[in-house]
Order: structure tokens, then sequence, then C-alpha cells
């Protein structure tokens, strides 16, 4: 009666500890393969983006001039084309046209491991308070596009297509350089044309970017100074996935090694193993316990 009384407890802990053991390798298994959520790629794009300081002709305030322009980002994919942008609060509480075009389109997207920005501009003027009657910059077309996608080489390029007038002169530009255009009495713009940018992961590219100081002593306004940037597209792509490595064979090429796999065990055999040692300590701990019983 003693013996039985003492031995159904012992079965009971070898039960235990067995299982025990044995769970707690599939669940560290578990935590160790659960993979990682990747992220997503990102791009961007607009036509228009201005930080322009506006200051009064009496001195009395300076207006900030922050425009953008069909601004769209993605994982969403979005797409604008508005062709207008108007400020008030300068000529005199009426409307004031900052930019006008026949073309006006930013386009952002992530798809199928590839990021994108693209945007394009054409038959557009650009104006800025106190010159309503002479546009700051006028363009027939200028495109950009930046492309990431994941595991390869980003791409940016700038486009600038037929003519470009400044302040109402017609300006040769250079790819990837600085013109500089000055009209007596109006002011002074500075232009860089096509700026790119890549990493190895992302890019960024931009067809115009203006720094402006003009004196128009117009519309009551004593100077424009600042920064506008027509037509600009940036991605990011998302990681590239790791290729598997096929079990027993070195990426490098080198001799053929055996693993787990190919001797019958996995990555679980060390927790069965530790399973195993627990089950005989407890089986062994409960059958000395009876033997001292009896």
């Amino acid at each position: 009666m003693n013996s039985s009384s003492f031995r159904m407890p012992a079965r009971r802990i070898a039960v235990a500890a067995c299982a025990t053991a044995l769970a707690a390798g599939p669940a560290v298994l578990g935590g160790a393969g659960a993979a990682h959520a990747t992220e997503e790629g990102r791009a961007s794009a607009l036509v228009l983006r201005t930080g322009l300081d506006v200051s009064l002709l009496n001195k009395t305030v300076n207006v900030p001039l922050a425009v953008t322009l069909n601004e769209v980002q993605a994982p969403r994919s979005a797409e604008k084309t508005a062709l207008t942008v108007e400020l008030d609060g300068v000529d005199g509480g009426k409307p004031f046209s900052v930019l006008s075009a026949e073309v006006a389109q930013a386009r952002a997207t992530v798809e199928n491991g590839t990021a994108e920005g693209s945007t394009r501009l054409a038959h557009a003027r650009l104006h800025v308070p106190g010159l309503p009657l002479l546009s700051l910059i006028e363009v027939e077309d200028v495109t950009s596009r930046a492309t990431c996608a994941a595991g390869k080489k980003p791409v940016a390029e700038s486009n600038v297509l037929g003519s470009v007038t400044v302040l109402g002169k017609k300006v040769t530009l250079t790819a990837g350089g600085t013109t500089e255009v000055t009209v007596p009495g109006v002011g002074d713009v500075r232009l860089d044309l096509s700026k790119r940018e890549t990493t190895s992961r992302t890019a960024a590219a931009t067809a115009l970017e203006l720094n402006v100081s003009v004196n128009p002593l117009k519309l009551n306004v004593a100077e424009v100074r600042g920064v506008v940037t027509l037509v600009k597209a940036t991605c990011e792509a998302p990681p590239a996935v790791a290729a598997p490595t096929k079990p027993g064979v070195k990426p490098q090429g080198g001799p053929v090694e055996a693993d787990l796999a190919e001797t019958g065990g996995s990555s679980a055999t060390p927790y069965i193993a530790g399973g195993a040692v627990a089950l005989l300590l407890a089986g062994g701990g409960a059958f000395a316990l009876t033997r001292r019983r009896n």
C-alpha cells in the first residue's frame, strides 16, 4: 500500500517534467523563427514648393510665402493634377496667381517591391508678389523621376525640355550646373538645374531650384527672397530580402558539410535532448524515493 501511494506521484512528476522540457523547445524555436514585418518603401513627388519671405514696402511686416502644389506621398499610391495656385493678402486683398500651367502632375507609388515618385510641369508661369506682369520663370516642359527597387541601385533623373525664361530673359541651362540671371532694377535669380542624389536605397531628383532675390517696388512689396523648388521626386526602397542558402552548402561554394537535417536531426534537437535528460532525472529521483520507502 505504501509502495503504491508513492509510485503514483513519481510517475506524475516524471510526465510533467518531460512535458515541460519538450514544450519549451518549440516555444523558443517559434520565437526565434518568427518573421519580422518588412518595412515598406516610400515615395514622394511635388510640382512646386516655395520658401519665400515677402517684405512689404512700409517695412511693417514680413509675410512668409510658403506654397506647395500637388505634393503627394506613398506607400498609399497618390496622384494630383491641380494646375494653379493663388495667394491672398498681398495684392490689396485680391487673389494673386503664383503658378499657372497646362500640365502639372505628381504621382507616388509603392508596389511589388518598387517605390517611385514622378512629376511633370509643362507650359507654366511662376510669379512672385510685386511682379504681376513679369514671370519669375517660364518653362515649356520639365520632368523628374526617382525609382527605388529592393536590391537594386536607385535611379534619379530630371529633364528640362524646351526653353526656359527667367525675368523675361531666355536662358541656356547647363545640366547639373548653375545659371545666374540679373535684371537691373528687378533682381537676381540663380538656377540650379537637374539636381540628383542617390544612396544605396534612396534617390532624389529636382528639375529646377531657384534662389530668388528681387526688389520689385510694386504692389507695396520691397523685397522677395528665398528658394523655389520645381518638379521634385524622391524614393526609398524597401529592404532587400536575403535569398536562403541550401542546407549543407557553403555560400562560397566550399565543400559540403553535414548539418543537423542530413543526420536526421533538426534545430529542435537540443531541446528534445534536454527533455530526455529531465525525464531521466525525474524518473531516477522517483525510483530512488520509492526504493527508500520500500
